[in-house]
């Protein structure tokens, strides 16, 4: 049904989920510029800026704040959104065009729209794209060789993550035949380093904590790092990673002092970051405080203070 729907839509409005990822950014360009060489009025959207980091894209300039009036669209694509909330502020908006399609590889997907491609056993959603081009029959060119490409890249952790599969090397062997420099994404992505992000780098590893039993790691940052350091969000992505690699530990967090938002007044609130190293299904942690993700990578967003955060997050090493 989601191939047919396709054909017959006219004016598309694709969706991803704020604070997007590589998965979400290669999977909204990737479908959004095959869509468009079928002749389809397409437009892509996000609320959140783009990280700095992924503007080697082709055709990242594509993905804009606003939509435009959404009566235009006959049809939205939400993409690597395990609910429909995550797209934002526009969510029930978007809920209201005619037809909605759910694409998603996360096991927390809450089965929202018309038709749905819901496939947990995918490495990523740029996967399950991937696999719609090729069911559309489409060419794959350059500009979506490299989206597709990064959107595995990124969710697999560079192939380093459990979900990790054959068909993710597949394709990304694929994606390379067709133009993609692997090199190149590598160090756009997680080789290049400015040195206010290292200064950030050396700050925030100075705050991680060990639960007890060793199998928790937890550290935080806050926005007055991201000022003493000038650095952005752009600087967060990966960091979190450094906690997962310590010896013994099972899950990481990282607890992320978020902006203020526009009439909250003084109320922070903090973006939660969870990795896994093993057993541990971090995603059901995080859907018990209206996150979500997968089992090896989830986050969710909370109101509570960094030291009530800390605490809560502590006593999770005792299921561990």
């Amino acid at each position: 049904m989601i191939l047919k729907s396709l054909k017959e839509s006219r004016r598309l409005l694709l969706v991803t989920h704020v604070r997007p990822d590589g998965d979400a950014i290669g999977s909204i360009l990737a479908l959004g510029r095959g869509l468009s060489l079928m002749g389809k009025t397409v437009r892509l959207y996000n609320e959140s800026p783009i990280p700095a980091i992924f503007r080697f894209l082709p055709g990242i300039e594509q993905i804009v704040s606003d939509p435009g009036p959404l009566s235009d669209y006959d049809t939205a694509v939400a993409l690597d959104c395990s609910d429909l909330s995550r797209v934002g502020g526009l969510a029930d908006a978007v809920s209201r065009i005619p037809t909605l399609i759910n694409i998603d590889h996360h096991l927390t997907n809450t089965g929202f729209g018309a038709h749905q491609m819901i496939d947990p056993a995918a490495s990523s959603t740029g996967e399950l794209v991937y696999q719609i081009l090729m069911d559309l029959g489409i060419a794959i060119d350059s500009a979506m060789a490299y989206a597709i490409y990064t959107a595995i890249f990124t969710d697999t952790g560079s192939f380093l993550f459990q979900n990790t599969n054959p068909k993710a090397f597949y394709i990304c062997g694929r994606m390379v035949e067709l133009g993609v420099n692997s090199y190149t994404v590598a160090q756009k992505l997680f080789a290049t380093y400015s040195l206010g992000r290292l200064k950030l780098l050396n700050m925030v590893l100075d705050t991680i904590q060990i639960s007890r039993n060793g199998k928790l790691s937890v550290m935080y940052l806050t926005q007055e790092m991201l000022r003493e350091t000038e650095t952005s969000v752009d600087d967060i992505n990966g960091l979190v990673n450094y906690a997962k690699h310590i010896e013994d530990v099972q899950v990481a967090v990282l607890i992320q002092e978020s902006q203020r938002l526009p009439g909250g007044g003084d109320r922070s609130h903090y973006h939660v970051s969870l990795r896994s190293n093993g057993p541990v299904d971090v995603a059901a942690i995080a859907e018990s405080y209206g996150g979500g993700g997968h089992s090896g990578a989830a986050a969710y967003t909370t109101y509570t203070s960094l030291a009530e955060i800390k605490k809560n997050v502590f006593r999770l090493s005792d299921i561990f």
